[in-house]
């Protein structure tokens, strides 16, 4: 069985009071995240059934009201973002900028110096993914080869289509 949430008296008053003066339905939810618990001795994932939230949720806005009463600072940063990033991304601007230069002058780039210029800087090994994602977080795309030879003879291409048999131009064509 699960534990039930530590609810102390000073949080029910905050969340009676966050409840009466609710405009939205979330300042609701996040008064009964308290009450719940504590009035009726359920458990979190009780009171998240209840209110139609996940357990993370109810034990979020618990939180809220529990530094609410006690006058800390809510955390800003603790939720989302880009928790396990190797380089912000101006870092990562500024260690592509050799790399951009060297695209504008029509050098082909390949992915393993650069993944080695990173791994450089870093200090570690990183997957090879890592420098795949940050070249299409920077909206870079592989360029693929055009379909022709760069070597092809167009002239060439042109007489021997005037040379072909009278019943291969109607299939070559699309017309029969």
């Amino acid at each position: 069985m699960a534990r039930p949430a530590k609810v102390s008296d000073e949080m029910i008053q905050a969340a009676r009071q966050i409840v009466q003066e609710a405009e939205t339905a979330r300042e609701i939810r996040t008064g009964l995240s308290v009450l719940i618990p504590r009035v009726c001795g359920v458990t979190n994932n009780k009171a998240a059934d209840v209110l139609g939230l996940g357990v993370a949720t109810v034990n979020r806005m618990q939180k809220q009201i529990r530094n609410q009463v006690s006058d800390k600072e809510e955390d800003k940063g603790s939720w989302g973002g880009r928790r396990r990033e190797t380089l912000s991304k101006e870092e990562e601007l500024d260690f592509l900028a050799p790399w951009v230069e060297k695209a504008a002058t029509g050098g082909v780039l390949v992915v393993p110096p650069i993944h080695a210029a990173l791994e450089e800087r870093l200090g570690h090994t990183v997957a090879r993914s890592t420098v795949y994602r940050i070249l299409a977080r920077h909206r870079w795309r592989k360029v693929a080869p055009d379909t022709c030879h760069p070597k092809r003879d167009e002239q060439a291409q042109e007489d021997f289509k005037k040379t072909l048999p009278k019943r291969w131009q109607k299939i070559s064509t699309g017309t029969l």
